[in-house]
């Protein structure tokens, strides 16, 4: 899934996957009791900061199509096109999965 929004320096642009809708056992989770999703596609990456000196710019950890597992209220959530999307820094990002 390509998306037009191009982050800048170390942002990120993430597709929250959703939790699961039912537990183990089978029961209904309603949506008054889910927690905010914590994981995600990335799904566009900025070019990266610039380091400290202004010379070059620090690489990022993330690339488009990783799973990642971010901070639970980090980020800017946006509405772009009818799609919801969370604009996060690099530095929100806690693990890549899988």
């Amino acid at each position: 899934m390509s998306v037009s929004i191009k982050p800048l320096e170390d942002r990120i642009v993430i597709k929250a996957i959703e939790a699961e809708q039912t537990t183990a056992s089978g029961l209904v989770i309603p949506d008054t009791a889910k927690e905010k999703p914590q994981e995600g596609e990335v799904l566009a990456v900025g070019p990266g900061r610039w380091n400290e000196d202004g010379d070059e710019r620090v690489p990022m950890d993330v690339k488009v199509g990783d799973r990642v597992i971010y901070s639970k209220y980090g980020g800017t959530e946006i509405k772009h096109s009818g799609t919801e999307y969370l604009i996060l820094s690099a530095r929100d990002v806690l693990a890549i999965v899988g």
